[in-house]
């Protein structure tokens, strides 16, 4: 006897609800539609957010990093992300363009608690507001200005279950391919990936800023 796969996908609903259990009292009260003081904590503490968008191609996700209160409060329902150099894709910028929609999702080292905002962007090149963002001399290129429309922290189940925080065990760290060889790799060796390795650490040095 044979089943039918498409069984065992869930295409409503209520069939996705049936699966879990209600929703706790905290689980709802924690997610508000301003930037609490609490939460206005977290985000001067964190030195790495994730920043989500969405574009006519599709979803994209990106890496946002500096010393922690990088993401500026401007007030309890605005934030300010500077856009730092980086590989000049902008896939994140042409979505913003495209569809204001983001979400932002806020790491602190040792903690497991994480933040999760979702709101509108928009791109900003105002003089004053480039000057307010300044890193080793140098001004980002734009500033995104993120209406927050809502914001709660995230468990820690998730950190802990993962163990991130405890550090990369060796053999772990021996199975990732460097940069080098994963585009060496992916060029049919057009790119030596030794000669990308052995340069890679002191062009991000040169070019962090």
């Amino acid at each position: 006897m044979t089943t039918n796969p498409d069984t065992h996908f869930i295409n409503d609903l209520a069939s996705l609800e049936s699966l879990f259990d209600t929703v706790g009292e905290v689980s709802i009260k924690k997610e508000v539609s301003y930037l609490h003081p609490a939460y206005q904590a977290m985000i001067s503490a964190s030195p790495f957010a994730i920043l989500a968008t969405v574009g006519p191609a599709g979803l994209d996700i990106s890496p946002r990093g500096d010393p922690p209160g990088f993401v500026q409060v401007q007030d309890e329902h605005t934030l300010l992300l500077p856009e730092r150099r980086g590989n000049n894709r902008i896939d994140s910028l042409r979505n913003i363009v495209a569809d204001p929609r983001v979400a932002l999702f806020f790491m602190i080292p040792g903690v497991g608690e994480t933040l999760r905002v979702n709101g509108r962007a928009r791109i900003s090149i105002a003089p004053d507001l480039l000057q307010r963002f300044p890193m080793q001399g140098i001004l980002p290129k734009c500033v995104l200005e993120i209406s927050v429309e809502t914001v709660f922290f995230q468990c820690a189940r998730a950190i802990q279950r993962s163990k991130i925080w405890e550090g990369i065990p060796d053999e772990v760290r021996k199975m990732v391919p460097t940069p080098g060889a994963i585009l060496e790799a992916l060029t049919d060796s057009v790119i030596d990936g030794e000669h990308y390795d052995r340069e890679l650490p002191a062009r991000q040095k040169s070019t962090l800023y």
